[in-house]
């Protein structure tokens, strides 16, 4: 069989296959690490913008079983997962049940993602916001997984403050019997979450996320930022109370984030490391053993990809995370909830696939190419 691909555009490119990377002993010690995974579509349903979200199951949680198994934890039900994108609350409810059931059968580590997804769209009081929240998060804990305060649509929009963010959280936090991890997501992917924590302002908006974390120190286990600057988010590690992690959503700059300095680091809680898991556990154990150059030899290639995979439009990087598990055999087709495989152009993919296969991650050449050539011949483009 041939290994050989016609992008759009007429190159040709020849696929070699993944370097391989041996699935660790164990996880890693010296940073925590969690891969947000995606959800595999059932491909026979009814999968369109606006109906229900229908799934795979086997293949959904096989895919849960393949981060384990190179010593990662599992971030669920998050905006990889298209909270907001087509999954809705009744499908993300019984994702969390069934992955936190799995994560218990292999003794895997599994947080969750709570939000306020059930509301109907539109307006919502601040107290209907609470309530929605305490509905997800007990739902949460009751299905053994930690739970992540996500940010919440209705939230930024009924917030007219600062105190209004410190209210709605504080009620949560001061009610909860474990630890949580709270989320910064900045609005390159989701522009609903504009002004969150009450400023546009970046320095206030993080003097409040601050202020909160300092009342409720002993409930916070750590806070996942996704803001795409590196500047910004090792600033504010260096204010968390001791004890609060740092858990780094940048999917531009995150080896030297993981990496740190010599006042701290940041632990991982990524979208991209869905789609690159060999390649980070791999890292993630030379860093243990203090291998530095092999550290970042091994995430250096990643970047490239990880950069254009969240290239703007951000939200639709899901997109390209589904389009790579596709080539690299963890699903049968390129189907998304919400019709969501059309989120990124012919284009874009063939620049990731090549990426990929210059990061070494493409096991299977052969099926990887197969695959491409199918779906570059369904976009007009001769193989």
């Amino acid at each position: 069989m041939s290994a050989e691909v016609t992008l759009p555009g007429g190159r040709r490119l020849r696929l070699a296959g993944g370097v391989g990377h041996p699935r660790p002993a164990a996880p890693a010690t010296g940073r925590i690490a969690y891969a947000a995974a995606h959800v595999v579509a059932d491909p026979t349903a009814e999968n369109v913008p606006g109906a229900p979200a229908v799934l795979d199951w086997d293949r959904t949680l096989a895919f849960r079983h393949h981060l384990w198994s190179y010593g990662l934890g599992v971030a669920e039900a998050m905006d990889t997962a298209q909270r907001g994108m087509g999954l809705d609350h009744r499908a993300t409810r019984e994702l969390i049940r069934r992955s936190a059931a799995e994560a218990r059968a292999v003794g895997g580590r599994i947080v969750a993602g709570v939000a306020t997804d059930q509301l109907p769209a539109g307006p919502a009081t601040l107290a209907q916001v609470t309530a929605a929240y305490r509905e997800q998060f007990d739902d949460t804990v009751a299905a053994g997984a930690r739970p992540v305060l996500m940010c919440s649509r209705h939230l930024a929009a009924a917030a007219r403050g600062p105190e209004d963010y410190l209210r709605v959280y504080d009620e949560l936090l001061s009610a909860s019997d474990t630890p949580v991890v709270l989320h910064w997501l900045g609005p390159m992917f989701d522009p609903a979450l504009s002004g969150y924590w009450g400023s546009t302002d970046l320095d206030l908006a993080a003097d409040t996320v601050v202020e909160l974390l300092k009342l409720h120190a002993g409930k916070v286990d750590g806070i996942k930022v996704s803001l795409l600057d590196a500047g910004r988010e090792i600033a504010l590690r260096r204010r968390l109370p001791a004890g609060v992690r740092l858990y780094t959503g940048d999917d531009f700059h995150y080896p030297e984030l993981i990496r740190g300095d010599e006042q701290g680091h940041s632990d991982a809680l990524l979208g991209v490391f869905a789609a690159i898991a060999p390649a980070a556990a791999a890292a993630l154990a030379a860093l243990d053993g203090g291998d530095l150059a092999a550290y970042d030899a091994i995430f250096a290639p990643t970047v490239p990809l990880a950069r254009h995979l969240f290239a703007a439009p951000t939200w639709n990087y899901k997109t390209g995370i589904v389009f790579l598990a596709w080539l690299t055999g963890h699903q049968d087709h390129f189907t998304m909830v919400g019709g969501l495989q059309s989120g990124r152009s012919p284009a874009h993919l063939a620049t990731l696939l090549t990426l990929a296969e210059a990061a070494g991650l493409l096991p299977d050449a052969e099926l990887a190419a197969a695959r491409a050539r199918a779906l570059f011949t369904v976009a007009g483009v001769p193989q």
